[in-house]
């Protein structure tokens, strides 16, 4: 009795647990001294469209440093704790404090050439260098060094720049965008910035009758109109590194502006805005230390925006709930531990394992459901737009066949293949976020939400399910040559997985694909243009219309449909993400060479599993 209880709750319980502590993330940090995240709230528009000063640090530093948090101490290790910040506190601290901030080892270098050429520190822990993360401060005698040199790669073709080349372009980027942040809000020499726009506004009527005077050929004071000149000159700088919009208009649905093209456009005699006035008001705060002060001006600039954009504050308070959220991040962490469980279920038969898995499989789809509703609501745009959303929705799409499969099966083989799934793809989510905002604008051609959420729908779902039709050959083939757990029984089972996945798969990537005809033929006045992506979803539809009929026609049994299914992985992979990497065609997105190279690991690993389960029966440990 008390053993079949805990058979029975164990699973919720576990599941339950492991909610709460989902839960418990969501809780806003307590922030005794300066409200940073309260700063991150903040609206800013970036890329293109409307966001928090959160999603701002959190995309920059992923680019610059390929984490969310600055790491201060990167030369500790473990089991030392370092100390680390938030993104938005990194963020305040480059637009504001740049003195302290140029001084963080933020920019991550893992190219030894460049290390070297930039002059830069080895690894030496004694003198607190990793080898691999160094400061603006420690970059900046080569700056005109980097600069000259990534003018010259930027003239050799993608495909034939090497390791190097590649970093040097990465690293001048990285600085770009940098350089863009320190000079957001302010100029990035400037010290107390709050006097210097106090005298720069006492200064204008002067400075500009020095110019107009000199103009005209008059006598005028060389002192107001150098220092006007200089003040100019900055603001001039800060304008054409294309900022982030901060200043939104004061008559909507006028267009938000540049810090630096509001401070020019005073020397026309435009007023400056109050915002101006109270992000001068933040830095003096940030740079003194003044916690309240600078909690202070936070509530005023949000106040500001309270009359004319409640909207915009609503939106970018959502934002920063999502990113607090990190519900894929957090999905992925569970799909591991449900894959771990279903697969030890097989070896001693724990059917109370088995549940968790399936438990653990259902709270991280409803988490990863979660976050693919709220960035539909907050991008107002289908779920797939871009390649990193669509390896969201290719996970969601195979995790809820693979718990469709176990609902019938029960064996624990749709729970591998939908946690399996579940992680990979939010894996190369998370890579591809590395690039920047994964709620980038959309192209011209692409502003169709009809499409969007037919055609591109339903073919990913193809992809999905010829994804998950490989998953299960990959179990057939490890079982049966590693484990004596594939028997008759099971071998017909996963055949029969497999061929009813292939049939769906068929269905919606055909009909995918013939949307996807309709669809160039009102954006391009073609149905077919034979372009890379259409190929290779029409390879995907007769790859799965083969392994049909040379199942239908008994040219394969279950080892052969276990081995072709592998081979859909391949063509699927290709179809999805390496024509978009081939810099032809209208789907093309450039050249990547670590995308390259990860896809053409994964194309070898499929090989490899083809050529192991072509083996011959009695060599596998399930024959015995």
């Amino acid at each position: 009795m008390n053993k079949k209880f805990f058979q029975k709750w164990i699973p919720p319980f576990l599941a339950a647990a492991i909610g709460l502590w989902f839960v418990v993330q969501l809780e806003r940090p307590r922030e005794e001294t300066f409200a940073f995240s309260k700063f991150g709230g903040l609206p800013v528009i970036a890329d293109g469209r409307l966001k928090p000063m959160d999603t701002l640090a959190r995309d920059s530093l992923l680019q610059i440093d390929a984490r969310q948090t600055l790491n201060l101490q990167p030369w500790l290790g473990w089991p030392k704790t370092p100390k680390t910040i938030p993104a938005t506190e990194w963020l305040a601290n480059v637009m504001m404090r740049g003195d302290t901030a140029n001084r963080w080892p933020v920019f991550r270098l893992d190219n030894p050439d460049l290390i070297t050429f930039l002059k830069l520190p080895g690894k030496d822990l004694a003198r607190h260098e990793d080898g691999q993360h160094y400061s603006w401060d420690q970059i900046a005698p080569s700056f005109e060094a980097l600069d000259r040199e990534n003018t010259r790669v930027a003239n050799v073709e993608a495909a034939h720049r090497d390791a190097y080349e590649r970093a040097v372009l990465k690293a001048h980027d990285q600085l770009v965008l940098y350089a863009s942040l320190q000079n957001t809000l302010q100029p990035q020499d400037a010290g107390d910035w709050k006097t210097q726009l106090a005298d720069y506004q006492a200064m204008i009527p002067a400075g500009v009758a020095a110019v107009e005077a000199r103009e005209a050929g008059k006598k005028y004071d060389q002192a107001v109109f150098n220092a006007f000149g200089n003040d100019l000159q900055e603001f001039d700088f800060m304008r054409q590194l294309g900022t982030p919009l901060v200043i939104p208009p004061e008559n909507p649905p006028g267009q938000w502006q540049r810090m630096g093209a509001v401070l020019m456009d005073a020397a026309k005699g435009r007023p400056i805005p109050p915002m101006v006035t109270d992000y001068a008001n933040l830095g003096a705060a940030l740079r003194a230390g003044d916690a309240d002060g600078f909690n202070s001006a936070v509530a005023d600039l949000r106040a500001l925006f309270i009359p004319a954009f409640s909207h915009a504050l609503a939106h970018t308070r959502a934002e920063v709930f999502f990113n607090r959220m990190q519900p894929f991040y957090n999905a992925m962490i569970i799909y591991v531990l449900a894959g771990l469980l279903a697969i030890f279920s097989w070896f001693n038969l724990s059917e109370t394992l088995r549940r968790c898995a399936v438990w653990l499989i259902a709270l991280a789809l409803f988490i990863h459901t979660t976050g693919l509703i709220y960035r539909i609501a907050l991008q107002g745009r289908p779920p797939v737009t871009n390649l990193y959303s669509s390896a969201i929705f290719i996970g969601w799409g195979a995790v809820i066949l693979g718990l469709v499969l176990e609902k019938f099966h029960k064996n624990g083989i749709g729970a591998v293949v939908a946690s399996g799934i579940g992680f990979v793809t939010l894996i190369i989510a998370q890579n591809l976020a590395l690039d920047g905002d994964t709620m980038e604008m959309m192209r011209a051609v692409l502003n169709n939400n009809f499409w969007l959420a037919t055609h591109v729908v339903v073919v990913t779902l193809g992809y999905a399910s010829t994804f998950v039709a490989g998953f299960l050959g990959l179990i057939y083939v490890l079982r049966g040559v590693f484990t004596r757990t594939l028997d008759a029984g099971t071998g017909r089972s996963l055949a029969r997985m497999i061929y009813g996945i292939v049939c769906f798969a068929t269905l919606f990537s055909f009909v995918g694909t013939v949307l996807g005809g309709i669809w160039a033929d009102q954006s391009w006045g073609r149905f077919w243009g034979w372009d890379p992506k259409e190929n290779g979803a029409l390879i995907i539809v007769l790859w799965n219309a083969l392994v049909l009929h040379m199942r239908w026609g008994g040219m394969i049994r279950e080892r052969g449909l276990a081995l072709a299914a592998i081979g859909g992985n391949i063509v699927t992979s290709w179809s999805w993400f390496g024509v978009n990497m081939l810099g032809i065609g209208l789907h093309s997105y450039g050249f990547t060479e670590a995308a390259f190279k990860w896809l053409s690991l994964f194309v070898a690993s499929q090989l490899l599993f083809v050529a192991l389960g072509s083996i011959p029966l009695r060599l596998w440990k399930s024959a015995a």
